[in-house]
């Protein structure tokens, strides 16, 4: 395993794609979701998250990390991913659920950054980790209420269908 900057370029690279990954999922997902709180969810958070992007590739290229042939490479490799994850995930529900992980592991991602940032007195990654920190905590806590929202939703749809065949079935017995 690298150590000292090698270490630490890695690390951000491969926030600046996982981030990149979430960033484009909400873009997606603003235009596709049919359900408009959804789109609305998006909506408030993309400002947040192109500015933390910014900051992460801003970063980057203080760290003089190479973002040229190689970030394309992995860029294009995770455009097909995406499109078949996305294909997988046909529903609002489903997209969501996805969002939140990716935006779990980017809390993560940051909270490190954070602390790291703290021990070995580096300001700007300290910086970068407590606000991406915050604005992640902030989608998955509103995410969460939404996706709860619409998991009772659709399981309530579920169950009025279950309680009707269980009546019509009861009717029929006697």
């Amino acid at each position: 395993m690298e150590r000292g900057t090698a270490f630490l370029k890695r690390q951000i690279n491969n926030a600046v794609a996982q981030h990149d990954r979430f960033l484009w999922a909400l873009e997606d997902h603003e235009e596709q979701a049919e359900d408009l709180r959804f789109r609305d969810l998006c909506s408030r958070h993309i400002p947040y998250i192109r500015e933390l992007q910014r900051m992460l590739e801003e970063y980057q290229s203080q760290l003089a990390v190479n973002t040229g042939l190689g970030r394309e490479i992995v860029g294009a490799a995770n455009g097909g991913a995406r499109d078949l994850a996305d294909a997988a995930r046909a529903s609002d529900f489903f997209r969501l659920v996805g969002d939140i992980t990716m935006s779990r592991r980017s809390e993560d991602t940051f909270k490190t950054f954070r602390e790291a940032g703290k021990m070995m007195g580096y300001k700007t990654l300290q910086e970068i980790g407590d606000v991406g920190e915050g604005h992640h905590k902030a989608y998955v806590r509103e995410a969460n209420r939404l996706v709860q929202q619409m998991f009772v939703e659709h399981a309530q749809g579920i169950d009025s269908v279950a309680r009707q065949s269980q009546v019509i079935r009861a009717d029929t017995s006697t």
